[in-house]
């Protein structure tokens, strides 16, 4: 068989995230060659950004099964298994160690700007299979090119969070008031604490990460008189993240409602519902911006103009898509995912986050040997795995190896414990260890929303689900916690 111009050369990873050094793990063991290209100055940056925050899957979920191997063979030690590591633990005793082995495959501080086929745009078909990726980056002023065998996007959506406004668009005046807008994941009581005490914060949002950075701030207040949360939410109530409270057949998910609750109740937290945000301004009486719209407060309508010195945007992400305008994809019109996946994952039918193995089939585009891994691949869909990332890149790569079988097996096949992870955070003990005490307690609540059916299923781990269940048919049970990033609460557990 005569070569081809896509032989001998590397598969191009776009980011050097958890999922990113797993697809070139096995790249490596598969005997392929990698090339990972990473924004940030180090590995995992955008989980460094949030290394503050602690996972809800344990250790024993959280390492990939080729970068365990390739990490034993330097004698790397693996972290307790049962223990709940924090972003920064992940980077450091993980992560970090993964990338060393890996060496100078993986290159920082590249930005990669664009990809097409080598010679041909979107629009040409004639030979287009046999044309090797281009992908174009930026590395300090410099900008470079690089060919490509195939790519594999992981490249994540952490960087482009959803806007303020209700349409999908940033609100007039966003843009501007850039300096207000914290991102969904500050450390309010360690890095950005200057940033909120004694101040006025509004939180947006009713996922898991906005519960958590309103707890954060209720423990603030506590220290920093004239510390004041405002929290704002799309619809008419919170019921769905406050869950079943002591119904809950998830201890620990009621316990993370019931506290917030409790604080919003108590007048710590001030909650606003039904909120659409219309523009921001600057403040005319102090530095902070003018919040202006419209809300309900009690129970009445009201015109919103609330002056606030930060605003945290807990609304979720969308994945950039500007750098694949060359590349022929097959995406879902609503969630922005493979379309082969999206009616597993998208939130206007389904809430619990279980989704089901898949695979590289599953991962197709029109141009082969293009893929998105990882959170990008869920598009907006809130419910991204990081097991799920895991499972997808190993069956990508072997699909590139030319092992269908492989590539085809997609299962994950873990102790089905019917336990959100965030469950498990909140039992662990001060070293962030879950004990088997714990996991048999929560396993034997059965039944519920999301339960497992008896005996053993294949569980999907990582983040997990907001309370509340649209699904109607059994699914394998997930362990994790549904916020769009692979993290779960703030603090100790």
């Amino acid at each position: 068989m005569s070569e081809t111009p896509r032989e001998g050369l590397p598969v191009v990873v776009i980011g050097a995230g958890p999922v990113g050094l797993a697809a070139a793990a096995h790249l490596v063991e598969r005997g392929l060659q990698p090339l990972v290209l990473e924004a940030g100055g180090g590995p995992a940056a955008a989980v460094a950004s949030w290394g503050h925050v602690r996972l809800f899957s344990p250790w024993q979920y959280d390492v990939d099964a080729a970068a365990r191997r390739l990490l034993t063979a330097t004698g790397w030690v693996e972290p307790n298994p049962d223990a709940l590591p924090t972003g920064r633990d992940l980077v450091e005793n993980y992560l970090t160690p993964l990338a060393g082995v890996l060496g100078d495959r993986v290159r920082y501080g590249v930005r990669v700007t664009d990809v097409t086929r080598d010679g041909a745009d979107r629009s040409r078909s004639l030979g287009r299979e046999r044309r090797p990726y281009l992908v174009r980056y930026t590395a300090g002023e410099q900008v470079r090119e690089v060919r490509a065998r195939a790519v594999i996007d992981a490249s994540g959506t952490f960087g482009t969070p959803n806007p303020l406004g209700l349409s999908g668009l940033p609100v007039i005046g966003e843009d501007a008031a850039a300096g207000h807008l914290a991102g969904a994941l500050p450390d309010v009581l360690g890095a950005a604490r200057e940033r909120f005490a004694g101040r006025t914060a509004l939180v947006v949002g009713m996922g898991h990460s906005a519960a958590n950075t309103l707890l954060s701030l209720v423990e603030l207040a506590r220290d920093e008189a004239g510390t004041r949360i405002v929290w704002a939410i799309r619809g008419g109530s919170p019921r769905r993240l406050y869950g079943g409270g002591s119904d809950d057949q998830l201890p620990a998910r009621g316990l993370l409602g019931t506290r917030l609750r409790d604080a919003v109740e108590a007048g710590q937290v001030e909650l606003l519902t039904r909120v659409e945000i219309d523009r921001l301004e600057p403040a005319t009486s102090s530095d902070g911006v003018r919040v202006l719209g419209t809300a309900r407060r009690d129970g009445a309508d009201v015109d919103l103009d609330l002056t606030v010195d930060t605003i945290v945007n807990a609304t979720g992400f969308r994945p950039d898509l500007d750098m694949l305008r060359e590349i022929r994809l097959d995406l879902d019109p609503v969630v922005e995912a493979p379309r082969a996946i999206a009616p597993l994952i998208d939130p206007n039918h389904h809430s619990c986050g279980t989704v089901p193995a898949h695979g590289e089939i599953d991962l197709a585009h029109p141009d082969d040997e293009f893929y998105l891994v990882g959170m990008k691949s869920y598009g907006r869909a809130p419910t991204f795995l990081l097991a799920t990332g895991y499972e997808q890149v190993r069956s990508v790569v072997a699909a590139l190896a030319g092992d269908r079988v492989a590539a085809d097996a997609v299962e994950l096949n873990l102790p089905a414990t019917g336990v959100c992870s965030s469950d498990l955070a909140f039992a662990a003990d001060e070293d962030g260890v879950v004990s088997p005490d714990t996991l048999a307690l929560a396993g034997a609540s059965g039944g519920g929303c999301c339960a497992a059916p008896s005996g053993p299923q294949p569980v999907t781990l990582g983040l997990g689900a907001p309370a509340g269940c649209g699904t109607v048919d059994p699914e394998p049970v997930k362990v994790g916690f549904a916020t769009g990033v692979e993290h779960g609460r703030s603090g100790d557990a």
